[in-house]
């Protein structure tokens, strides 16, 4: 057995969720998955997840995966999949965030009040107890709880995005030729131009028509998504939809966008009456969140600078008449809509749509509103909470417990109680396993002097580690075992001993630490 050398990804992976055994059953795998956000639906597991079904389907034994046949449905897809087992997502430890994400979501679940809106009859069908929240973060780990996949339409949420297809199809200062960057302090829905003659701010109404008009333009592929409307939706809009038409007529009266507007007025029925479901919602904002490239995909769908104009209206504006005070209080760029919609970018995190039809006088979700604020109340997502003096909140980027102190205190602690669980997250996290304490003793020389065959097994075994590393007094694992009594594991070393060559390891583990580092890097 060749020493010295790190074991394949493949190989810890396996050692991590199997715990010890030697078969993994595939339902654990599974649940270990999702405990890091991701799902079985993912497209970038789509390799694994048809190599797993094949495999089931073709062995005796269905429902557990050996070494080999891990190995075989991993493979390749095993960085993304390190990724998430070593914790290297945005957000480390996924569950307890999610923990977090459902206690507000109960939190909010109990404010009353507000009402339907009912000016479009198909959303005064909606029940007021419909709630839901779906997140989705830059890295694709996602969660939802509530009532995530009743569709509703985004109206007004869908203002932000054609915005942004826009800017990324025409580039911005072609865009703001016609429209205005600037708040108006009226109503979403009035008639009334700058003293420029231009609309004010991009998320009304009237700027909204101006960004159809260049959305045509500009030729962006918006068409393909009308076979996703529902016919009496649109319909319902069209025929409460008189002030818009007004809009749009008072825009021609003024030269503005008077070309196709009978075009342009359908069309912006059209847009708002876009059935999404909180779970589809959230890939959108986190596409935001991630600068225009779509987590679950990996394609760029918009540019930076669409991206960048986008959030930095949706935080001045998003939020009807409620803007400021949503800025000031939560401090997030967010968008919300008449069907009781707000989606919410956390930028170079997440993007949450939160979903429930009752309206304060504003127009928002109260629902979403209070969610809102407990979200950032708990976590430090704020545009300003981090700056210096700052009370701490939770912040669910850093990494915490023994997944983040990577110490030679925490290994050799592991290796002196015979923890062979937190061994294994260790080596899987990237973890240099012969790391020496100031006697230059190793966790095999501790785990050897206490007898713990497993964890010797493991450390020869799965991490390859040197099997006879020398301490400041020049003794070996093996003379740790025979001196306190242990016979097992010096029987083990013993074997390990006619098979190791030390010239293949004469850096003394310094080539495995590199590799690891090296990994590191490119993880």
């Amino acid at each position: 057995m060749k020493q010295g050398l790190l074991p394949s990804l493949e190989d810890l992976l396996f050692y991590t969720i199997a715990e010890g055994q030697e078969k993994i059953p595939v339902h654990k795998f599974i649940t270990a998955l999702k405990s890091t956000g991701l799902r079985t639906s993912d497209p970038r597991l789509k390799e694994c997840m048809d190599m797993l079904r094949l495999t089931l389907q073709t062995t005796s034994d269905g429902v557990m995966l050996d070494k080999d046949l891990f190995k075989k449905c991993v493979q390749s897809n095993i960085v993304l999949l390190t990724q998430a087992f070593r914790r290297k997502f945005v957000i480390p430890d996924f569950m307890s965030f999610t923990s977090h994400i459902d206690e507000l979501y109960e939190s909010a679940k109990k404010q009353s009040g507000g009402k339907v809106a009912d000016y479009i009859p198909q959303l005064a069908k909606f029940s007021p107890d419909l709630w839901g929240v779906s997140l989705c973060t830059v890295d694709g780990q996602r969660h939802s709880v509530g009532d995530t996949k009743v569709p509703f339409c985004l109206q007004s949420c869908v203002k932000p995005l054609k915005y942004a297809i826009a800017v990324n199809d025409l580039g911005t200062e072609y865009v703001h030729r016609y429209v205005g960057k600037e708040p108006s302090g009226l109503r979403f829905n009035k008639l009334f131009l700058n003293e420029d003659g231009k609309r004010h701010i991009i998320l009304n109404n009237a700027n909204a028509h101006s960004a159809i008009f260049l959305g045509f333009l500009g030729k962006f592929d918006m068409l393909p998504c009308l076979f996703f409307f529902s016919s009496f939706r649109f319909q319902s809009e069209r025929e409460s939809g008189d002030r818009n038409f007004a809009i749009g007529y008072y825009l021609k009266e003024k030269k503005v966008n008077f070309f196709f507007i009978k075009f342009i007025l359908k069309m912006m029925c059209w847009l708002c009456s876009i059935e999404v479901t909180c779970e589809s919602a959230s890939v959108m904002a986190a596409t935001l969140a991630n600068g225009g490239f779509c987590p679950i995909t990996g394609e760029r769908v918009l540019s930076p600078e669409a991206v960048r104009n986008t959030l930095s209206l949706m935080h001045s504006c998003g939020m009807y008449d409620f803007s400021g005070q949503f800025a000031f209080h939560v401090g997030l760029p967010a968008k919300s809509g008449v069907a009781g919609g707000i989606l919410l970018v956390v930028p170079n995190v997440m993007g949450l749509m939160c979903w429930s039809p009752p309206l304060d006088k504003m127009g928002n979700s109260v629902k979403g509103i209070h969610f809102c604020h407990d979200l950032v109340s708990l976590c430090n997502f704020h545009n300003y909470d981090n700056l210096r003096h700052f009370a701490k909140k939770l912040d669910p980027r850093r990494e915490g417990g023994d997944q983040r102190v990577k110490s030679v205190i925490n290994l050799l602690f592991a290796a002196y109680t015979g923890d062979v669980s937190a061994l294994r997250r260790f080596a899987l996290s990237g973890m240099d396993m012969e790391q020496r304490d100031y006697d230059s003793r190793t966790a095999l020389h501790v785990a050897a002097a206490e007898g713990h065959v497993d964890v010797v097994k493991f450390l020869l075994e799965a991490c390859k580690v040197n099997p006879f590393p020398k301490d400041r007094w020049n003794n070996t694992p093996m003379d740790e075992a025979l001196h306190f009594g242990h016979h097992d594991v010096f029987k083990i070393l013993q074997e390990y001993q006619v098979q190791y060559t030390p010239s293949e390891d004469n850096n003394d583990g310094k080539e495995n630490r590199t590799v690891h580092k090296n990994l590191d890097g490119l993880l």
